[in-house]
């Protein structure tokens, strides 16, 4: 579900979805407040709902493709990548951690927000990791309006971009500012929360679902965005080398794209394609 005022935001999101033929309703604000009476909806005027919507776990999501990916034959290794000579040409194996070699006809660096470290020379000026203050609050014992299928995920467009995920039997009542944060360390940066951060989302989550007013704060987490210049991905080849390629710049929406971006990916590799031009590093040269 998003509210919000009757914006050129919400237009835009209510176009995009009739495009693309996903079912969803526009419900005036009357309807909200009797769909969902756990929510203060002052000052929203309407909203849209997708009544197929729903959400990852991302964390269970990846461990689900691992295991699928062993139990279908493929093996699975974890291990870092040395920097040295990844941006010297020819690339022909990879030092590893662990003091082993991995060799390979081509080579995927899919590595998030350390993609910018690991290619300083190619990408590093083009990703930009920013911290991202994550909360999660323990709902009313007993009380499940706020734990899923009660409460759909939502995300609030006014003035700052508020969004959140239904409590579950496993975790709280999550909420996030989607505002980008400041630059992060992913490898060194400490993992806590701000508390000017911690405390406007108290006060957002007590005007917004008054029975959370004094909710226990019950876990944090620190993520972090790979940000680049213009918000769209990064997929193309290195510039030096043939055989690798450079996947990233999700910016704070990559993974509920991963599948289509994986075969995408794939694709590529495998029938040595041409990546489109707004995937492509060249867009950010100096004209």
């Amino acid at each position: 579900m998003a509210a919000g005022r009757d914006d050129a935001f919400e237009r835009g999101s209510v176009q995009t979805l009739r495009a693309a033929k996903i079912k969803h309703q526009e419900l005036s604000g009357v309807k909200l407040r009797k769909h969902w009476p756990q929510i203060n909806f002052e000052g929203i005027q309407w909203g849209i709902f997708e009544p197929e919507c729903g959400y990852l776990d991302a964390r269970m999501s990846c461990a689900a493709v691992v295991d699928a990916f062993v139990a279908a034959g493929g093996c699975y290794r974890q291990a870092s990548v040395l920097v040295r000579g990844l941006e010297e040409a020819p690339l022909c194996s990879l030092c590893l951690s662990d003091g082993s070699q991995l060799k390979a006809h081509s080579y995927v660096f899919a590595c998030g927000p350390w993609l910018g470290q690991l290619f300083p020379l190619t990408v590093g000026s083009f990703i930009k990791a920013t911290k991202q203050d994550v909360f999660f609050f323990g709902t009313p014992a007993g009380d499940k309006r706020f734990h899923d299928p009660n409460l759909p995920v939502w995300a609030d467009h006014r003035g700052k971009f508020r969004y959140g995920i239904p409590g579950s039997d496993r975790r709280g009542f999550k909420i996030a500012d989607d505002t980008r944060g400041p630059d992060f360390d992913p490898s060194n940066g400490e993992r806590i929360t701000n508390p000017e951060t911690l405390k406007d989302i108290r006060e957002y989550v007590a005007f917004r679902f008054p029975a959370l007013r004094n909710a226990p704060l019950i876990e944090t987490r620190v993520c972090q965005y790979e940000q680049t210049p213009d918000s769209h991905f990064i997929i193309d080849r290195h510039l030096a080398n043939e055989n690798v390629w450079l996947l990233g710049g999700g910016s704070g929406h990559g993974f509920k794209h991963g599948p289509a971006i994986g075969e995408m990916m794939a694709e590529l590799v495998l029938e040595d394609g041409e990546p489109e031009a707004i995937w492509r590093l060249a867009r950010f040269q100096v004209k």
